[in-house]
């Protein structure tokens, strides 16, 4: 991360030889928590921008393509998604997204980190509109723990919206944390992970992944692709995992009628983000 003399706040990923750089004209809060540093920036074009430890999470114009489509596929994929978890997410844009569904009856979420919240309430407000809904409850603990001392069968749809695998998030790829889910989650019960960009990581971290899902007992994986103009790339992807539901059938005709606004998931943008280019076949074709 750098913020040179010319205002442009730039992340760079040294080993890939890229880097994304935003202009900025204002810092607008910047804190250390006991978990990570956190920064919020105005920028020129671009709305305010989030900072986690010098990564960018998200901006105030592009941050719907993410939110939206780690919801709306994996709870139109579930037959009748009631009961739904979020790891991470303490910005509250997956809440947001969540809750638009009418038939979720309650939806928790777990951030370690409440600065990452309180950030979210003052600087993106339009992120927060659902965290009064009385089917949602904050809780700002360890995900991990309490996936661990949950119940047998007790969700419908975990929804893991965290950073990169270090630091607070890295436990939040394994094996081990995939089977707590696992046993978490009811007979249609469906995972989905945010699963960094396919053209940096499809031999490393996606690979990885798809193997520790299906080590953790799920039979079907599929990951999604779809564009986030401020992430590394530009290119990202989350990865459902199925007990054993179909995850290339969803509710269509109900996605089609949802209802409720959206700006990027649409049934055919759920299908289309479904197809697998050749390059990544191999790894990422449900089998």
């Amino acid at each position: 991360m750098a913020l040179d003399e010319r205002q442009w706040f730039s992340e760079i990923f040294g080993g890939e030889g890229i880097a994304l750089s935003l202009k900025v004209t204002a810092k607008l809060h910047e804190e250390q928590t006991p978990f990570q540093k956190i920064q919020v920036y105005q920028t020129e074009r671009w709305g305010r921008l989030l900072v986690i430890d010098g990564c960018v999470m998200l901006t105030s114009r592009d941050n719907f393509t993410y939110h939206e489509m780690m919801a709306h596929p994996a709870l139109f994929t579930h037959p009748q998604p009631r009961e739904v978890l979020i790891i991470g997410g303490g910005d509250c844009g997956m809440l947001r997204e969540v809750l638009k569904h009418p038939g979720v009856r309650h939806c928790v979420q777990v951030d370690i980190d409440e600065g990452v919240t309180r950030a979210a309430r003052e600087f993106f407000p339009e992120l927060c509109s659902a965290n009064d809904d009385p089917r949602a409850e904050l809780r700002f603990e360890d995900g991990i723990q309490y996936i661990k001392d949950l119940q047998d069968g007790q969700l419908d749809v975990v929804i893991v919206d965290s950073t990169d695998p270090v630091g607070p998030a890295e436990g939040l790829f394994g094996e081990a944390f995939f089977r707590d889910v696992y046993r978490a989650l009811g007979e249609d019960g469906l995972l989905v992970q945010q699963s960094e960009s396919p053209i940096l990581h499809v031999d490393s971290l996606l690979r990885e992944l798809h193997h520790a899902m299906r080590g953790a007992g799920f039979t079907r994986v599929a990951t999604l692709q779809f564009p986030v103009v401020s992430y590394p790339t530009g290119w990202w992807s989350a990865t459902m995992a199925a007990k054993g539901g179909d995850l290339t059938r969803f509710r269509e005709t109900e996605a089609r009628t949802a209802g409720f606004e959206t700006q990027y998931y649409s049934a055919d943008t759920h299908r289309g983000a479904l197809a697998v280019p050749p390059f990544c076949r191999d790894l990422l074709t449900d089998q």
